[in-house]
Order: C-alpha cells, then sequence, then structure tokens
C-alpha cells in the first residue's frame, strides 16, 4: 500500500508544472485516491524520491529527480513564458517608477524645491527621460510599446 502511494504522489507531482505541491493540497485528493492520513510522515520516509520543506509553516512536498539544484531540469513552456512575463512587469514597474519620479521632480522644480538626492538618480533616469515622450496614456496601448512587449515575451516581432 506504501508503495502504491509513493507511486502515486510522484505521478501527481510530475504532472504538476514546477513538480511540487503542498500537502494541504496533496490532502484535497485523500478522499478519490486513497491516501494515508499521515501523508507527511509517509513523504518524509522517502527521502531519495521527495523533499519535503516546511517553509512559512507550509509543507511543501518537491520531486527531487524533477530538480538540479534549485533549478527545474525540464521547465514547461508555460513556467518559460511565465517568467518572461514576470520579469518584464518587473521592467515596467521600475520604469513606472523612474517616470514618477522624473514627474515629481519637475514639479519639485517648478515650485522652487530641489531635493537633496536629486543627483545621484538624474544620471541614472536620464535614458527614461529621452524615452518618455511625454506620452500620460503610454503602456500597452501605444504600438511601439505593445511591438516591444511582445517582442521580450516571445521572442519575435509581434502578433
Amino acid at each position: 500500500m506504501e508503495k502504491r502511494t509513493v507511486g502515486l504522489v510522484h505521478e501527481l507531482l510530475s504532472l504538476s508544472l514546477w513538480k511540487k505541491m503542498s500537502i494541504v493540497k496533496l490532502g484535497h485528493f485523500k478522499k478519490e485516491l486513497g491516501l494515508p492520513d499521515k501523508l507527511n510522515v509517509l513523504l518524509l520516509k522517502h527521502p531519495g524520491i521527495f523533499y519535503v520543506s516546511n517553509r512559512y509553516q507550509i509543507y511543501t512536498v518537491l520531486l527531487k529527480d524533477a530538480y538540479n539544484g534549485s533549478e527545474l531540469k525540464e521547465m514547461d513552456p508555460l513556467v518559460v513564458v511565465k517568467g518572461k512575463f514576470g520579469e518584464l512587469m518587473q521592467e515596467g514597474l521600475h520604469e513606472y517608477n523612474q517616470r514618477h519620479y522624473l514627474m515629481n521632480l519637475e514639479k519639485h522644480k517648478k515650485k522652487g524645491i530641489v531635493a537633496a538626492r536629486s543627483g545621484k538618480r538624474k544620471d541614472r533616469s536620464s535614458e527614461t527621460s529621452e524615452q518618455d515622450n511625454g506620452d500620460k496614456v503610454g503602456g500597452l496601448f501605444n504600438p511601439e510599446e505593445r511591438k516591444r512587449f511582445y517582442k521580450v515575451l516571445f521572442d519575435d516581432a509581434g502578433p
């Protein structure tokens, strides 16, 4: 019965995108798949197959043979796109923050108030100010930004 359960959990984890799942989520399959009540104890008995993490007081089971260190050996295409999208969102947030910093700096200059730290950030933000042509809407509504978005995300020219 123990071999059956280990094989079942192994297959379930291999079907997931990240090859890991919390024990709470695995617990939802107890009734349907006939998993034991003390699933975490069973998984801890097989350290060669599973790695059980207790980060943030949430037990998570990882499939050991799917990882090489902390990286997935074979990434699903959806995982790759999700990672690129996350990087693109971080880049967009950085650009957004730079634009708003420059707008606030201009407002302060008009009022006669100059920030003491303006010299440090001015050099970094000069390239952002050249890119910003005064578009208030910007973002994905701008066709050039949309093309750049698709180029970064899918490594091609766009839709």
